[in-house]
């Protein structure tokens, strides 16, 4: 543990040193979030808050290589090559939307070739844990599987990112809640600890924590689309590698931890459940108007938010107490299998609704000032 926590303090500090520079680069560059129609801030905003992210999980995962603990398991080291490389990718992809605003189909081809990287240094799903047996899945399967679970959670980080702090915040959330699974379930059922889902989850929450001050409303400085899909990317690979690599046939459901036989199934689902709502209803939305699923509008679950009266703080903050409440609630209601721990669950999700729906006021003039991430980033 010690050395999981010592990852994510090297992942934020970097992070949070890096992300002047990253600033000053932004303007020498002209990578500057513009006022639009449909954006919620009010002033010019610089991107490449996903190159300080970039710069803080290669410290992160360059420390972890070194200690003796998590750099003595040849698979952890292995695996992350993989996932910085495929992270290089489609960084660099975000970086040139951020500057020429990329097509759609180029982007979707970035993101292909970046789970194509992925996939061939093995961090893909092997099996699909079912209530009375294990599927093992065909490589054409496999390969497809983690293909798909990449772009989902791609795509649905980016369609998140439109309040300034929400998708940093809603991705330390998810990471943590996922890292949480991983290490008690490894701990109390006797499994390997060092994973590689664990150090990429610690890695993910630390770039995010370091990132945030330069975030929050007001934001100094936006993630962009290197940021957001680089989030992404990371929580796909996290929850790939731990549930397509632990075999569930090795968990005893009467240990404490794996009382459903689905959780693997459904953390990763509960981790991304605001994004993955976000998405699905912006494609059925859209869809249905006879446009383009990503052409982009103002109908995303955070400009619902400030309609319903909240201020852009309030708003951020709500989103992340319903998302840690679906990633958190699922680890515990599948960690404890209690019925006193559902109705805790179900108590907690009556309060958030109370206070999303019940709470509204008339929005504030001043928190609209300086807000948020310049858009919802066109992606295939």
């Amino acid at each position: 543990m010690r050395e999981y926590l010592l990852a994510m303090l090297i992942a934020a500090g970097v992070t949070y040193l890096v992300a002047g520079l990253a600033r000053r680069f932004a303007y020498m560059f002209h990578a500057v979030a513009l006022v639009r129609d449909r954006d919620v801030h009010t002033k010019p905003v610089p991107y490449f808050g996903g190159l300080a992210m970039l710069a803080g999980l290669a410290a992160a995962f360059l420390v972890a290589r070194s200690l003796p603990w998590l750099g003595s398991f040849p698979v952890v080291r292995h695996d992350t090559v993989g996932v910085f490389l495929g992270v290089l990718v489609i960084c660099g992809v975000g970086v040139l939307d951020d500057l020429l605003e990329l097509g759609a189909l180029a982007k979707l081809s970035g993101q292909m070739l970046a789970a194509g990287i992925v996939v061939l240094f093995g961090v893909r799903f092997y099996w699909i844990p079912l209530a009375d047996r294990v599927v093992t899945l065909d490589p054409a399967m496999s390969i497809g599987m983690a293909v798909f679970v990449v772009l989902l959670c791609v795509n649905a980080i980016n369609f998140m990112d439109g309040l300034d702090g929400l998708a940093a915040g809603v991705t330390a959330i998810g990471a943590s809640a996922f890292f949480s699974y991983a290490y008690l379930l490894s701990a109390e059922q006797n499994l390997v600890r060092a994973t590689t889902g664990s150090l990429i989850a610690v890695a993910t929450v630390g770039i995010c924590v370091g990132f945030l001050p330069h975030n929050v409303h007001k934001a100094r400085m936006f993630m962009g689309d290197s940021g957001s899909m680089l989030l992404g990317l990371l929580l796909a690979t996290s929850v790939i590698s731990l549930t397509g690599q632990i075999d569930p046939s090795r968990v005893n459901p009467g240990g404490g931890v794996l009382v459903s036989a689905y959780l693997p199934l459904l953390l990763p689902f509960a981790v991304i459940a605001l994004p993955f709502v976000d998405l699905v209803s912006a494609y059925v939305r859209r869809t249905r108007a006879g446009r383009l699923w990503f052409q982009a509008d103002k109908q995303h679950l955070h400009h619902r938010m400030l309609s319903l009266g909240h201020s852009h703080g309030r708003a951020v903050l709500l989103l992340w107490l319903w998302s840690a409440v679906f990633a958190y609630g699922t680890v515990l209601i599948g960690v404890t299998g209690s019925p006193w721990m559902i109705a805790i669950v179900a108590a907690f999700v009556v309060v958030a609704a109370f206070l999303t729906w019940g709470t509204g006021r008339r929005p504030d003039p001043e928190d609209a000032d300086g807000g948020a991430e310049a858009e919802e980033k066109v992606h295939g």
